[in-house]
């Protein structure tokens, strides 16, 4: 099985070209639902998270904004938070993605992963495909998202490698400015590549 990473840095159309995958019949693991699932009522990462920032916990799930307050501008609390709870959570959920992926015969599966590079996941995968638009168009989307303002989407994509970098190591660019038709019929012919590779190699 062909796994890829899909990457994109934020409001560069990375969800939508995630579920063009999955309309195509790709599996396609979440990694922001598995991180919202952990954080929900009941998720896994609930008590760890509230143990080690106390407070950050509301009505049984964790407070996104009140936890994004506490690390955003603290690398060593967000190195914390990921490296000893979020991550080692995700993997046993990654892990099950993968045994239904191989127990459908699925040739191909694609982990959405927002920070791909920042994490080193590319090392984990077969290929990498990033979303990309213009900047400008980037910008607007995101400042569209309620609550968001200048200053939040600044603190992102400062922690998010330049998308002319992620281009660059990119094994496969979808672009996203130029209309669903496009980015769709893009992803397709990424599908008949990944196929074609895997026919040659297996």
């Amino acid at each position: 099985m062909i796994v890829v990473g899909l990457t994109g840095s934020i409001g560069m159309g990375k969800s939508t070209t995630a579920a063009m995958f999955s309309e195509a019949g790709v599996p396609v693991y979440d990694a922001d639902a598995e991180v919202a699932g952990l954080y929900a009522p009941g998720g896994a990462a609930v008590a760890k998270v509230e143990k080690a920032f106390p407070g950050v916990v509301r009505d049984g799930a964790v407070d996104k904004d009140l936890l994004a307050a506490r690390v955003l501008n603290d690398p060593a609390a967000l190195a914390k938070l990921t490296g000893e709870i979020v991550y080692p959570l995700m993997g046993a959920g990654r892990a099950a993605f993968f045994r239904r992926a191989e127990e459908s015969g699925a040739g191909i599966a694609v982990l959405d992963i927002p920070l791909l590079f920042e994490t080193g996941g590319e090392a984990n995968v077969d290929a990498v495909v990033v979303a990309s638009a213009p900047a400008e168009m980037q910008r607007a989307r995101v400042l569209a998202r309620p609550g968001m303002t200048v200053e939040k989407l600044e603190s992102i994509l400062v922690k998010q490698l330049p998308d002319a970098e992620k281009r660059a190591r990119a094994d496969f660019i979808v672009e996203t400015g130029h209309g669903l038709d496009s980015a769709r019929a893009q992803v397709a012919e990424i599908i008949a590549a990944l196929r074609a590779r895997g026919a040659a190699t297996g």
